[in-house]
C-alpha cells in the first residue's frame, strides 16, 4: 500500500508563491503517472498538472505558465511550484499516483490546503 503525504500548503497573498511536496512511501521510479489535483468548496476535484515516468507534463489551462510540476525519483517526491497565485487557486490540493504493474492502482494523498487571500 503506497502512502502519499502532501506538505507545503498555507495562506499566501495574491501574486505570491508556494511549493507543494508529495512524499511517497516507496520508490516512485515506476509510477506511470503522478499528478496534482485540487478541489474547491462545492466543486468537483479537477486535475491541475500531471507528469509521466518519462517526464512528459500536462497542465490545466488555468495554471499554464504559472505552475510547474516535477518529480525527484531519487527522493521519491513529487513537487508543484506555484507562482503568481490567484484567489481562484484556493483549494485543497491532492497528490495522485497511477501504478500499472503488477496491477492498476490509484493512490491519493490526504490533501493540503492552499488559500490565496489578501
Amino acid at each position: 500500500q503506497v502512502q502519499l503525504v502532501e506538505s507545503g500548503g498555507g495562506l499566501v497573498q495574491p501574486g505570491g508563491s508556494l511549493r507543494l511536496s508529495c512524499a511517497a512511501s516507496e520508490s516512485i521510479f515506476s509510477f506511470y503517472v503522478m499528478g496534482w489535483y485540487r478541489q474547491a468548496p462545492g466543486k468537483q476535484r479537477d486535475v491541475v498538472a500531471t507528469i509521466t515516468t518519462g517526464g512528459n507534463t500536462n497542465y490545466a489551462d488555468s495554471v499554464k505558465g504559472r505552475f510547474t510540476i516535477s518529480r525527484d525519483n531519487a527522493e521519491n517526491t513529487l513537487y508543484l511550484q506555484m507562482n503568481s497565485l490567484k484567489p481562484e487557486d484556493t483549494a485543497v490540493y491532492y497528490c495522485h499516483a497511477l501504478i500499472l504493474l503488477p496491477t492498476i492502482e490509484h493512490y491519493w494523498g490526504q490533501g493540503t490546503q492552499v488559500t490565496v487571500s489578501s
